[in-house]
């Protein structure tokens, strides 16, 4: 079984580390509503897609 030789040095465990952060998820900004939504799907708010309704969307 392989053993290292030496200790890992803070500086670089966290330079190893530095690519491993989450990113958040990309958005873009509904035509209709004017609503946040993830890109290349139906808004959730008011149901289009593309300028046409793909989802019924019941207003109260």
């Amino acid at each position: 079984m392989a053993v290292p030789k030496k200790k890992t040095s803070k500086s670089r465990k966290n330079m190893r580390r530095a690519h491993d952060f989450l990113t958040p998820p990309a958005s873009s900004v509904c035509p209709q509503c004017k609503e946040p939504k993830l890109p290349h799907r139906a808004c959730a708010s008011c149901g289009t897609y593309k300028g046409k309704e793909v989802i019924k969307s019941e207003e109260i």
